[in-house]
């Protein structure tokens, strides 16, 4: 397995990625298929094809204002165009000829890429590291308008999840789990954002 790769569920269409929200946010996403105010549309919002990572992050939708778990199916070529404006949040020597061009390619990002320890079912850290993409207020209405086919509420889901894990019932959470396996990506893409 490589280092840095993208796992993920998706069709010939879509994209998975997930998000956690309080009870306000996520009720008038999935009545209306679209984030609505109280959202916010003048900051970076993160995206993550990891079901795993965002359980780690969201303690299984127990943390505040993290109770609703949405999954998001986006269009993968939007999902492609953003990474295809991608940059790290830190000067890989892999990728950055030195720091001064990541620091000016930075500052003029519209999409942030991190890469963060992937997940197991138990929340232990694996050496195989995760997307998230962080999409800016200069294409976040955007990505709501156009690049959304689907928001699903997956939260009464993770709530039972979240139970049979502290029951220690692991096979039965496995069932649940979102069926993610490699995405495959353009090279010149994934040598822009540090696959390996």
């Amino acid at each position: 397995m490589r280092y840095q790769e993208i796992r993920a569920e998706f069709d010939s269409k879509t994209i998975t990625v997930y998000q956690a929200y309080n009870k306000n946010i996520a009720l008038s996403a999935i009545k209306y298929q679209k984030f609505e105010k109280p959202f916010s549309f003048n900051r970076m919002t993160w995206i993550k094809p990891s079901f795993l990572w965002l359980m780690e992050r969201s303690n299984w939708g127990n943390k505040s204002n993290q109770e609703y778990i949405l999954a998001i199916k986006i269009k993968r070529e939007c999902w492609e165009k953003a990474l295809s404006l991608g940059v790290l949040t830190d000067p890989d020597k892999e990728v950055y000829s030195s720091g001064y061009e990541w620091e000016k390619q930075f500052r003029e990002a519209k999409v942030h890429i991190q890469w963060d320890p992937e997940r197991t079912l138990k929340g232990g850290k694996l050496q195989e590291r995760t997307i998230q993409v962080g999409i800016s207020r200069f294409l976040i209405e955007e990505y709501n308008s156009d690049w959304i086919n689907e928001i699903v509420d997956l939260t009464p889901l993770v709530k039972k999840m979240s139970l049979l894990r502290k029951a220690g019932k692991y096979k039965e959470v496995k069932r649940f789990l979102p069926k993610e396996r490699v995405y495959p990506l353009d090279e010149v893409i994934g040598n822009r954002i540090g696959l390996r």
